[in-house]
């Protein structure tokens, strides 16, 4: 367990979406482990209730809900049980999925499988708990983008538009609830090192022929630094916007892809 001089989030409430895996998980646990409570939601009950059980032991209090993020019912069902039963005063959305195909034969439903999983789950989850944080006049939003939301890629028009369209959305919340003290941002990882991104080397093998070590390192060559980002550094940058010395910082999309971007 940190020490307390380390425990920056002491005192403070958590959600995060998307926390059975990956990137999620991890910032489950780096929110707990800088003191937060941290409640938890995803579409498969075991991971979620392993991973509250794993906060738990941290000496921190946690609750976890499976919710498909993409139907507003469901939502807002998980939103009323963790505003009253748990508290809020950071969201982390980081619930979201990568498709690809060729944009001129575009499956019309993984247009719209994206655009909900990437874009209309964020303005649901938002919109859900939002009014508590205008509530206490206080609080963190903190977005899990990508650097599709920044350029643009071959093969992956849905999934671009979705995450372009969600740093849009970010940044408009940013400027209308800034009056509430409440921070809005983004974080837009490169590829990083988890299942989804597993996922994607299995389909890149298995359309082109290429071994899952060819299709990986491929990957890998998109960052100058030759490596897909680990989980633990994006979770890091959701820390530090969740702190209370960062409130100064609103409106961003902060990138992490080894220097792809620079902008």
């Amino acid at each position: 367990m940190a020490g307390a001089n380390n425990l920056t989030l002491a005192g403070k409430r958590a959600v995060v979406t998307g926390a059975g895996k990956g990137i999620g998980r991890s910032i489950a646990l780096a929110l707990a482990a800088a003191g937060a409570d941290v409640a938890v939601t995803a579409r498969t009950a075991g991971d979620i209730e392993r991973l509250s059980a794993e906060i738990e032991a941290m000496g921190r209090h946690s609750i976890a809900m499976p919710c498909d993020v993409t139907d507003a019912e469901q939502v807002q069902r998980m939103a009323t049980r963790f505003i009253n039963d748990f508290g809020i005063d950071i969201l982390v959305n980081n619930a979201g999925g990568a498709g690809s195909h060729k944009f001129l034969t575009h499956p019309d439903e993984l247009w719209h499988r994206m655009l909900a999983l990437n874009l209309t789950s964020v303005y649901y989850v938002t919109k859900a708990f939002a009014p508590k944080l205008v509530e206490q006049r206080s609080g963190r939003i903190i977005t899990v983008a990508s650097m599709a939301s920044r350029v643009g890629g071959s093969y992956i028009a849905a999934y671009t538009a979705a995450k372009h369209g969600v740093l849009g959305l970010m940044r408009s919340l940013a400027v209308e609830l800034l009056p509430y003290n409440i921070t809005v941002n983004c974080i837009c990882p490169g590829y990083v090192n988890t299942p989804m991104t597993d996922e994607s080397v299995r389909n890149i093998s298995a359309r082109t022929g290429m071994s899952e070590a060819q299709a990986r390192e491929t990957l890998e060559k998109t960052s100058p630094q030759r490596r897909l980002i680990e989980p633990e550094e994006v979770a890091a940058i959701a820390v530090f916007l969740a702190q209370d010395s960062s409130r100064g910082i609103t409106g961003q999309a902060i990138n992490i892809d080894g220097g792809g971007v620079m902008s």
